[in-house]
């Protein structure tokens, strides 16, 4: 648990009233930062999801205290309506998605996420199944790989890094984060300074990419307001454009369902305070947007 500090905690709390007890679920529980917040404050029960098996045994010790009132499951967050099938759980008090990347997941030796250290290259975030992100760049075309890192890094060099990457593959396999990030800094321009690493888009987008963290993120959220019970409310917490894009967009189309429909709470997303982020840096980037159901 050493560095994990759960994001935007007072706004989630706000958001969310678990004074009031009652069941949530929480669609991403990491390392249980947040639902350990949402328990001391007066949560009755906590359904946990992640479908990082190594996040859950660390949520389970974090949790400890309140285990009686937790249940943990080693599911993906799409999975939240059959996850609740077969628990029994018609209908909850409240959802929370937080969509980042967790601590542990970036600070521990051997997941690939970080080009910090000389590590095989991974990246999955349920390292039970799916291909690898050296996998991917094995196997995928000078184009897609391009396209990937453009469409999920918003990298403008895509086509020069995806080049690099497919000369370099000829020569030897890229199967470490070292050899992946040196391949990508070699491929940019030199322009002096930079404020991120030149790696930093392109490992973006081959995390999201293995872990298609977009894919289906739409219909996660139509399926988590249809599970809320009326006045219940739904937070998702974002940490890049291309998240949180679709997430106002989705809650925004809710608003207009005549099934599940929702109020969005937040007409610009929330955002941690100078405060915050000088404690916690890796809350800099992230949005929190919140909706209620009122059908």
């Amino acid at each position: 648990m050493t560095g994990h500090v759960p994001v935007l905690t007072a706004e989630v709390l706000h958001q969310l009233r678990p004074e009031f007890g009652g069941v949530f679920v929480d669609c991403t529980v990491g390392l249980g930062g947040h639902s350990r917040v949402l328990l001391a404050a007066g949560a009755a029960r906590i359904i946990g999801l992640d479908r990082d098996a190594e996040a859950l045994d660390r949520a389970r010790e974090a949790l400890a205290p309140w285990l009686e009132r937790v249940e943990l499951v080693h599911a993906d967050y799409r999975s939240i309506e059959a996850v609740l099938d077969r628990l029994g759980v018609a209908v909850v008090d409240g959802a929370l998605a937080d969509l980042g990347v967790s601590s542990m997941q970036l600070d521990e030796p051997g997941r690939g996420f970080s080009f910090q250290r000389d590590e095989p290259l991974d990246m999955r975030m349920d390292r039970s199944a799916g291909e690898t992100a050296a996998d991917l760049v094995a196997r995928s075309s000078e184009r897609d790989l391009a396209d990937a890192i453009f469409q999920y890094g918003e990298e403008r060099h895509s086509r020069r890094i995806a080049r690099a990457i497919v000369d370099a593959r000829r020569q030897s396999p890229i199967d470490t984060t070292g050899r992946l990030a040196a391949i990508v800094r070699r491929a940019m321009p030199h322009r002096g300074w930079m404020r991120i690493d030149p790696a930093t888009r392109t490992f973006q987008a081959l995390r999201i990419w293995v872990n298609r963290e977009l894919e289906g993120l739409d219909r996660f959220l139509e399926a988590a307001a249809r599970r809320l019970r009326l006045g219940a409310r739904l937070v998702v917490i974002t940490f890049h454009s291309l998240e949180d894009r679709i997430v106002k967009h989705t809650l925004r189309a809710l608003e207009r369902s005549d099934v599940a429909a929702m109020k969005v709470l937040t007409k610009k997303p929330i955002v941690p305070t100078d405060e915050e982020v000088q404690r916690n840096p890796r809350a800099r980037s992230a949005k929190l947007r919140a909706a209620e159901r009122i059908i």
